[in-house]
């Protein structure tokens, strides 16, 4: 594998610079004295910033892109051999690094390397533990897999030896990876095209724990079932976070709400109280992503006060449960939940704000929708009324095996209030005709259904 030299800048080329991950890495190594070319399909917000600090992009992904002064390729595990740019760097014996293993190199640069992993909630706890970071001037280099308001995008660089990154799972990207402090927040099947099954995933979740130095600490929910089979034999001291077992060495006691949702606690660590934290995003299942980000700033030695005024900061990224505005007294709200496990979370979140719930669902790839379409219409039932579009193809091919229309049987067959349409422009034609003042209403899922709300607004 190539290997790259930090002390040597050299020109790299980033094939789909566009996306969130690969955009702020590209950053990070301009920042660092690399030159850095890119391609992408399409400009964005993202691309122009990249632009601004005289990043070169090409908006065509072609072979001529890559010239004989390019010293290595950066790709994603979307990125198929076939594509005319990989193709032309391969042809060329151009040195080529998928990106969870030229961010694996980037760790090695430095001292404290946190990987937040788990199968929900790595981009609201790495954010939640940004704010944490920052308001312990601790200076660190972040990269979070969404829009943090305090970074002013998805990318900060520091000058200290800290670095806080989200480890994803798929394709088994997070084992690339050389963490020094690692979070596991939950552990659920999820990515079924890739994954075999449970067991599949949680081995390796078992992997990602070991990857660990002795002189590194793992923060894992003690409500995984069977967590012990993770942290056997570790290298490394491993402390655990709870909503239910108070035997664990964090656990939030007294839980309340506030009439917008946002939860409050008392943290009770190895027994004693640290302390109250007051939230300002919504949902139980953010007071569990809060007691894993404090289970990591308690192991950097970060005082409780400044644990505190970081939670406090913290009003969530977007996509994650985002105020999007008011339309004739009409709630908009959007979230990315696209597993079942999240939807259930920001539904039961949004129902505590005691308004009628509409949910415009967006099913996000033919295979998840297949492996979990009956606990998608009970996550999904939560809803007062639920409209669905068509499922998001992403990286997929439809073969007719499965189609929103299936959710929408399941749905009613459930008792529900369940409409579906082929377009968003009738989808918000009928949200116009149905929604009335008071109502709340959630686009929810990882494609483009949040157009359908910023349509609605005028955004």
């Amino acid at each position: 594998m190539y290997k790259i030299d930090f002390t040597h800048p050299c020109h790299v080329h980033f094939i789909g610079i566009g996306g969130i991950s690969m955009s702020g890495f590209a950053e990070l190594l301009h920042s660092a004295g690399f030159t850095v070319s890119g391609s992408d399909n399409t400009e964005s917000l993202i691309t122009e910033h990249l632009e601004e600090l005289g990043i070169r992009i090409v908006y065509e992904q072609a072979a001529a892109n890559i010239t004989p002064d390019i010293d290595f390729v950066v790709y994603t595990a979307a990125i198929h051999p076939n594509n005319p740019e990989f193709s032309k760097a391969m042809a060329d014996g151009i040195p080529m690094l998928e990106r969870a293993e030229m961010v694996g190199q980037i760790m090695k640069n430095y001292e404290t390397a946190i990987a937040v992993a788990g199968t929900h909630g790595k981009t609201t706890t790495t954010s939640m533990l940004s704010h944490i970071l920052l308001a312990g001037d601790l200076d660190p280099t972040i990269s979070v897999g969404g829009i943090l308001k305090a970074l002013h995008g998805n990318i900060r660089i520091g000058k200290s030896g800290n670095f806080l990154t989200e480890a994803c799972e798929y394709t088994n990207s997070f084992l690339k990876f050389n963490p020094t402090m690692g979070v596991i927040l939950n552990i659920e099947a999820e990515h079924l095209d890739f994954f075999k099954d449970l067991n599949d995933i949680r081995h390796s979740f078992l992997q990602f724990a070991h990857l660990l130095p002795e002189n590194g600490v793992l923060v894992i929910n003690g409500d995984i079932e069977n967590y012990t089979e993770i942290t056997k034999g570790l290298a490394c001291p491993y402390l655990t976070y709870s909503l239910a077992d108070s035997t664990c060495n964090l656990f939030a006691a007294n839980i309340s709400y506030d009439e917008n949702g946002h939860g409050s606690f008392d943290v009770i660590y190895n027994g004693a109280e640290l302390g109250r934290v007051a939230l300002h995003v919504v949902g139980t299942h953010n007071i569990s992503n809060a007691l894993a980000a404090i289970g990591i700033a308690l192991s950097l030695h970060i005082d409780m006060e400044h644990i505190k005024e970081g939670l406090a900061t913290f009003g969530g990224t977007d996509r994650r449960f985002q105020y999007k505005g008011d339309l004739k007294g009409i709630t908009v709200i959007d979230d990315y939940a696209h597993h079942p496990t999240e939807i259930k979370a920001t539904l039961t979140a949004a129902k505590r704000l005691n308004k009628p719930v509409w949910c415009v669902f967006q099913p996000h790839t033919y295979s998840r929708t297949k492996a979990f379409l009956k606990d998608f219409a009970q996550a999904l039932s939560l809803a007062d009324k639920i409209v669905l579009a068509d499922i998001y193809s992403a990286r997929e091919v439809d073969t007719d095996e499965i189609s929103s229309r299936d959710l929408q049987k399941e749905l009613q067959d459930l008792g529900k209030n369940v409409w579906y349409f082929p377009s968003f422009d009738e989808i918000e034609d009928f949200l116009l005709e149905n929604c009335s003042n008071g109502d709340l209403l959630i686009t929810m899922g990882a494609g483009n259904i949040v157009s359908v709300g910023e349509d609605l607004l005028g955004l």
